[in-house]
């Protein structure tokens, strides 16, 4: 089941998200090419915006960007691009125009003395280069992680970690680049649902548990879709139930829900998939928040929330 984009994109996005499938995120230092701060900011758009998660053209940018580096998958890019501004949407100070908080300025969120160091004017972008265009912005990023060993499976996690100095900010940044890479017109409210259940990786389960401190399985998938403006049942069996499910035949999509047991009305297990074959659920008593291979097995079906 699921559309699969390559077993070399699974092997990059296991190697790089390593021990956050096991160990969960640990949020770092302050430091390094953009704001600090922006490791928690909102994914793709407003909670429950079903409008696409990348605007025109943006993906067409960042392939372009990311060919410049070999091995670096374009949907890197895009993830960071909707983490740090919505992909150029956002209203905060600092996206267009000025600085936030941290002094980070346009939409990929450089601090000036990064964007001076890597400034890569891309095709059609402004002369000299410019944080606040969009093509400089992402070719720079581009060229940021390229020398930081981000076109190599091994180095892709350093390079994103070294971007914002946060290990939840890798997390969020290579679930998403997952997504990306199924289903480029994935959209906001799917964005947002993923970036929560990235961030909490490594949580515990806790059998009855909506989080912020555990989770069951159906509790994660119910709070991470509230995240997205989006309501469900609080059970797996209920939430299989609400639907709509997605029709047979067709494959599953970034953000739908995945379901298992031992038939329709036997469903004992949620997760929501995130590409590649790949899903983010609370498995089991003592077991965390975790990116892990579907088991097809006991697929029952899925879901398209919202």
């Amino acid at each position: 089941m699921g559309k699969l984009v390559g077993l070399a994109v699974l092997i990059v996005f296991l190697l790089a998200l390593g021990a956050a499938v096991v160990a969960g995120a640990v949020v770092g230092g302050a430091g390094g090419g953009v704001s600090p701060a922006s490791a928690t900011s909102p994914a793709g758009g407003p909670p429950g915006a079903r409008q696409p998660a990348l605007p025109p053209g943006w993906a067409a940018m960042d392939q372009s960007a990311a060919a410049t580096c070999p091995g670096l998958s374009w949907s890197v890019l895009a993830a960071i691009g909707a983490v740090e501004s919505d992909s150029g949407r956002s209203t905060a100070p600092g996206v267009a125009s000025g600085a936030n908080a941290a002094g980070a300025e346009g939409p990929m969120q450089f601090e000036p003395s990064t964007f001076a160091a890597y400034a890569t004017i891309g095709p059609g972008g402004a002369t000299p280069a410019s944080p606040y265009d969009p093509v400089d912005a992402v070719s720079t990023a581009a060229t940021l992680l390229c020398a930081d060993g981000g076109g190599s499976s091994t180095g892709l996690r350093a390079a994103v970690f070294a971007y914002n100095h946060s290990a939840t900010y890798v997390d969020t940044v290579l679930t998403l680049s997952l997504a990306f890479a199924d289903d480029p017109t994935v959209d906001g409210a799917v964005l947002a649902a993923l970036a929560f259940a990235a961030r909490h990786l490594g949580t515990p389960y806790l059998w009855g548990g909506n989080g912020p401190g555990g989770f069951d399985c159906s509790g994660l998938s119910l709070a991470a879709f509230a995240a997205a403006g989006v309501a469900l049942p609080r059970v797996a069996q209920a939430q299989f139930a609400a639907g709509p499910p997605v029709p047979d035949g067709s494959s599953v999509r970034p953000g739908d829900l995945v379901f298992f047991g031992s038939g329709p009305s036997g469903v004992d297990h949620v997760g929501i998939y995130v590409g590649a074959g790949l899903m983010v659920d609370a498995p089991h008593t003592g077991a965390v928040v975790r990116v892990e291979p579907a088991d097809w097995s006991g697929f029952v079906g899925a879901t398209r929330p919202g």
